[in-house]
């Protein structure tokens, strides 16, 4: 029996779904791919991330935006959603087939999932990097506490750092604040380790 081949889409059909869906999608060369639901999890990490950075931005006319908020991603066309975008100053949107897409983020979380762990740390990553204003990224983890951190030089490249304490606190120098690893985790429950094997 052949395979059943997955139904291709325009992207003016993309954007009518995404325009009328109450789910999330992203179009990629005519294949759509819906934002899976988020866990428990997850939506304590995204709560805690809001109220920290607006509490570590207070009155500096910065602004905290939540998976809903379109991305302009110029080598990935028309926008895509990250879980969390932050910036100061006057946010920027450009009108892209009558909805609004951010242009100028500074900083971008994911939070990851085992569906889409690798996609954010490898070809989303690329993408992004061609928004001008983009100079941070987080990768957050859901099942234990860690958090990457990559940060971009003046030279282009990227500088990269792990966190995976809850005593760690995360500096950001593209924003100029910090949060602790154990505000972002408040809540949220981690599943137990494995147990160790018995000696021999």
């Amino acid at each position: 029996m052949a395979a059943q081949r997955k139904p291709r889409y325009t992207l003016a059909e993309y954007l009518e779904l995404d325009r009328t869906s109450e789910e999330r999608f992203e179009y990629w060369d005519g294949e759509i791919f819906a934002m899976s639901g988020a866990s428990e999890g997850h939506l304590e990490i995204e709560a805690n991330l809001v109220v920290q950075f607006r509490a570590a931005l207070a009155g500096r006319n910065c602004r905290v935006f939540t998976a809903n908020a379109r991305i302009k991603v110029p080598t990935a066309p028309p926008y895509r959603y990250a879980d969390l975008s932050v910036l100061c100053g006057k946010a920027q949107f450009e009108e892209i087939s009558g909805v609004d897409a951010l242009t100028n983020p500074t900083l971008l979380i994911e939070i990851l999932s085992p569906s889409t762990e690798a996609y954010d740390r490898g070809d989303k990553f690329s993408r992004y990097q061609s928004i001008p204003s983009f100079r941070e990224y987080w990768l957050v983890a859901q099942h234990r506490p860690h958090v990457t951190q990559l940060v971009r030089q003046d030279d282009g490249a990227w500088l990269h750092r792990e966190f995976n304490s809850l005593d760690d606190v995360l500096k950001s120098p593209s924003l100029d604040c910090e949060l602790a690893l154990r505000d972002i985790y408040q809540g949220v429950s981690f599943p137990a380790e494995s147990a160790e094997p018995p000696p021999e």
